[in-house]
């Protein structure tokens, strides 16, 4: 499932706490795809405290607690990790990652507190959520088959990489251009994961985001570029990545395009992609000129291939959002590719 689908799964279960409805969720998916970044997303969004918990790390009486005598009674203290209405508040996230690489006496120690929100004397707050996430067996992560009991305790989504959503994420996120270019270009890097050969580096969501920031760290350092993207998404993928960046030297003035001074579009695939790209983060740093955006329209309409345009205005729109649809050029843009499904395009009212 894609991860914009998952976000409006886990919105909706963080919500239901309140009316009495919520269900834990599991979420099941390769290393690197943005499971946790998804699940830490939702405590943003609703300004609620996440409390991540690694099963994995821990011991039973880690979670259960420390037995204590008390009088003819022995008592059980309460872990200050867990959630605690007064001290981290009535709502939030409680995020158990790594589930399923606990031993399983630390993962049998969660069941009453995953069904029941309690262990022991201690009750989960109502307004708290549990989602939790790991590795599946096929990826070569550390894990245990997880007990049928356990497993029964959850609602199971598997989370798949989607390049849309990602770009999405990027764009609002500061991701370079460049690597949006290159994803675009190369959509099937976007995740790339032979398990079989356990590969240190490899692309992913989570590796292209260390890509970018290599971008800003040796970007004046040539020599030094090809091996840190090398270092972030493999061999192969960083010499890949590197070439594309060398031959956007090659683009049309970019500035020429957002004044409507230029419209050649490039006759290379990988400099068409760039383009857009650069097109796309240029309009979000000034989207309320709509002057720039009427240009970008009205270069989207001359690409070769009018897919590529279309893409490029997709993109747009995630980048700027519904001030779009009020520049002019974007009706006689839409006109040219009316014959098009254009599933992104719907204005709200």
């Amino acid at each position: 499932m894609r991860p914009s689908h998952i976000e409006t799964i886990l919105d909706r279960e963080f919500s239901s706490c309140s009316e009495g409805q919520h269900t834990p969720v599991m979420l099941w998916g390769p290393p690197g795809v943005g499971k946790s970044q998804i699940i830490a997303g939702i405590a943003a969004k609703h300004g609620v405290p996440l409390i991540d918990i690694r099963l994995s790390q821990m011991e039973p009486t880690d979670l259960r607690g420390i037995p204590f005598r008390k009088d003819a009674n022995v008592e059980w203290s309460v872990p200050a990790m867990l959630p605690d209405a007064t001290r981290h508040g009535p709502a939030g996230i409680l995020f158990l990652d790594e589930i399923n690489a606990a031993p399983p006496s630390v993962s049998a120690a969660a069941y009453q507190l995953i069904l029941d929100r309690k262990l022991g004397e201690y009750v989960i707050p109502d307004g708290w959520a549990i989602f939790a996430a790991g590795n599946r067996q096929g990826d070569r992560g550390v894990t245990y088959a997880m007990p049928a009991p356990l497993a029964n305790r959850f609602t199971h989504y598997d989370v798949e990489a989607n390049l849309d959503d990602w770009i999405g994420w990027a764009l609002g996120a500061g991701i370079d251009d460049k690597v949006l270019g290159f994803l675009r270009f190369r959509p099937d890097l976007l995740f790339s994961y032979d398990a079989a050969h356990n590969p240190v580096a490899f692309p992913s969501p989570r590796s292209w985001e260390y890509a970018h920031r290599a971008l800003q760290k040796f970007s004046d350092r040539p020599d030094l570029l090809g091996d840190a993207l090398q270092a972030c998404v493999g061999q192969a993928c960083g010499v890949e990545l590197k070439a594309f960046i060398d031959n956007l030297e090659n683009l049309p003035d970019i500035d020429g395009i957002l004044e409507g001074r230029v419209m050649d579009v490039p006759k290379g695939i990988d400099l068409q992609y760039g383009v857009a790209a650069a097109l796309v983060r240029r309009a979000k740093e000034s989207a309320a000129d709509v002057n720039k955006l009427g240009h970008i329209l009205n270069y989207a309409r001359h690409y070769p291939q009018r897919e590529m345009g279309v893409m490029l205005v997709t993109d747009l729109h995630r980048a700027v959002g519904q001030p779009l649809f009020k520049v002019p050029q974007f009706v006689e843009w839409a006109n040219s590719v009316a014959e098009l499904m254009l599933y992104d395009f719907k204005p709200t009212a």
